[in-house]
C-alpha cells in the first residue's frame, strides 16, 4: 500500500500527502456489518488493503448452505457464530503486525451511540433492508445531534446484479432516500392461495400461511429446522397435486418461506471489492470517491455504472422538517395507519400526538379505528398544525407527519 499511497495522480487531492494517507490507513477504525457472502469478502479485502483496526457484527450462525460461497467457513464451523469464525480465520491466515479484528456475535441494535462513534467509517454487507434502515437512522441521528459524521458504504447483491452506495449522513442522500428504488416484496392474495392457486409459489404460501397453523397449531414453523421444511414441502406438494401444478421442490419451498435471494460468489466478490475500494479512497484521500452509487450487472456481460443521487426532499430521515402527509376528508384512523405503514415500510408502529397515543400496533384492540383521524387530534393542534409522530422498531428516531386534508 505504501507504493500506491506514495504516488500522486490526476485525481489526487492537491493537499494530499503520502504521510497522511499512510497514517489514516493504519489508524482508522472500520466497522463491518455482516459476515456472510459480502462480509467474508469485505473482511479479507480490508486486511489486504492495509487496514489494521477492524470490528465485525453479525447475529447469525453458519449453515451448511453458506459453505459454497462464504469461503471463510468450513464444515466443522456449522452452528458457530459467523462473526467469530470469520474474524478468527482472517486473523489467523492474514496475521500482520498491529492487526486487531474484534467480532461481535449480536444484533446491531444492541449497541449505543458511544460504540458507533468510535469508528472512522462503516462498511455494510447486511442482507436485511430493515437492519440497513435502522443503521441509517442511527448514523443520521448521530450526525444531527452531535455533529459527529460517520460515513458508511452499503453493498448489496441479488443474483448477477449488485450495488454500492457511499453515504455521508446529513450531506449526501441517505439510505432512506434510496427506498423508492427498492422493489416491493412479492405477496399473494389469500383468496388466490385458498381457492385458485396457479403457481408453485401459491401452493407453498398456502401451506405456510394457511395449512401449517391448522395441521400443527402447537408448533411454530422454523425454516432452520430441516424436519419443518420437509413437512412444509409435503403440504405444498399435496396442494400442487390437487390442482395439477408442477414445479414444487424442496429448494423452492425453502426459498419461498425464507424469502431467499439467489447469491453468486462472483457477484459478492465484485461488490465487496468496490465497497473496499471506496473505503480505501475515503480514508486515505488518495483519490476521489464515486458519487454517489454504483450499479453492477453481470448477467449479460459486465456493466458498471456510477450515478449521482440527490437527497429526497421528503425523506423521513434526513429531511430537516416534518413531512406533509395528504389524506382525504373523512379518512379514518384505520385507513391512515394502513397507508402510513405501507408508505414508510413500518413494522410495529406507534402513532401518537402531544396528548397521547393514537394507535399502537401491539395493542390494536385498545383503539377505535373507524373514526376520522382528524377528530382524534387535539383541537389546539388542529388549529396550528395537525402533527402525528410515529416510532417503529425499524427505526431509532421519530417520524413526524403533518396532516393535510384534501
Amino acid at each position: 500500500m505504501a507504493t500506491i499511497l506514495s504516488r500522486s495522480g490526476p485525481f489526487t487531492d492537491p493537499d494530499y500527502t503520502p504521510e497522511f494517507g499512510l497514517e489514516s490507513l493504519v489508524t482508522s477504525k472500520v466497522l463491518v456489518l455482516g459476515a456472510g457472502g459480502l462480509g467474508c469478502e469485505i473482511l479479507k479485502n480490508l486486511v489486504l488493503s492495509g487496514f489494521r483496526h477492524i470490528e465485525c457484527i453479525d447475529m447469525d450462525t453458519i449453515e451448511t448452505s453458506n459453505l459454497n460461497r462464504q469461503f471463510l467457513f468450513r464444515s466443522a464451523d456449522v452452528g458457530k457464530s459467523k462473526a467469530i469464525v470469520a474474524c478468527e480465520f482472517v486473523s489467523r491466515r492474514l496475521a500482520r503486525r498491529g492487526l486487531t479484528i474484534v467480532p461481535h456475535f449480536c444484533k446491531i441494535q444492541d449497541f449505543d451511540d458511544d460504540f458507533y462513534s468510535q469508528f472512522s467509517i462503516i462498511v455494510c454487507g447486511l442482507d436485511s433492508i430493515e437492519a440497513r434502515r435502522w443503521m441509517n437512522e442511527k448514523l443520521v441521528s448521530l450526525a444531527a445531534t452531535t455533529g459527529h459524521i460517520i460515513p458508511w458504504i452499503d453493498g448489496g447483491t441479488e443474483g448477477f446484479q449488485g450495488s454500492v452506495k457511499l453515504m455521508i449522513p446529513t450531506i449526501t442522500a441517505c439510505f432512506e432516500c434510496y427506498m423508492k428504488l427498492v422493489p416491493v416484496q412479492t405477496t399473494y392474495p389469500l383468496c388466490t392461495l385458498a381457492s385458485t392457486p396457479r403457481l408453485p409459489e401459491h401452493c407453498i404460501e398456502w401451506a405456510h400461511e394457511l395449512e401449517w397453523p391448522k395441521r400443527y397449531p402447537d408448533m411454530d414453523f422454523d425454516a432452520d429446522i430441516p424436519e419443518h421444511v420437509d413437512l412444509m414441502y409435503q403440504l405444498a406438494k399435496e396442494r400442487a397435486s390437487q390442482f395439477g401444478i408442477e414445479g414444487v421442490t424442496k429448494a423452492k419451498t425453502l426459498g419461498v418461506v425464507k424469502n431467499i435471494i439467489p447469491a453468486i460468489a462472483s457477484t459478492n466478490a465484485v461488490i465487496a471489492a468496490a465497497c473496499c475500494h471506496e473505503c480505501f479512497k475515503f480514508v486515505t484521500s488518495c483519490a476521489e470517491n464515486m458519487r454517489d452509487s454504483m450499479y453492477y450487472n453481470g448477467e449479460t456481460g459486465v456493466v458498471c455504472v456510477s450515478d449521482p443521487y440527490d437527497k429526497a426532499a421528503d425523506c423521513a430521515v434526513c429531511a430537516s422538517l416534518p413531512q406533509d402527509y395528504v389524506i382525504e376528508e373523512g379518512c379514518t384512523l384505520a385507513q391512515f395507519v394502513a397507508g402510513a405503514t405501507q408508505k414508510f415500510g413500518l413494522q410495529q408502529p406507534l402513532f401518537f400526538t402531544a396528548e397521547g397515543d393514537l394507535y399502537n400496533s401491539k395493542k390494536p384492540d385498545a383503539f377505535v379505528t373507524d373514526i376520522p383521524v382528524v377528530k382524534l387530534i387535539p383541537f389546539a393542534d388542529r388549529v396550528a398544525k395537525m402533527q402525528i409522530n410515529i416510532v417503529d422498531s425499524s427505526s431509532p428516531s421519530t417520524l413526524k407527519l403533518v396532516l393535510r386534508v384534501e
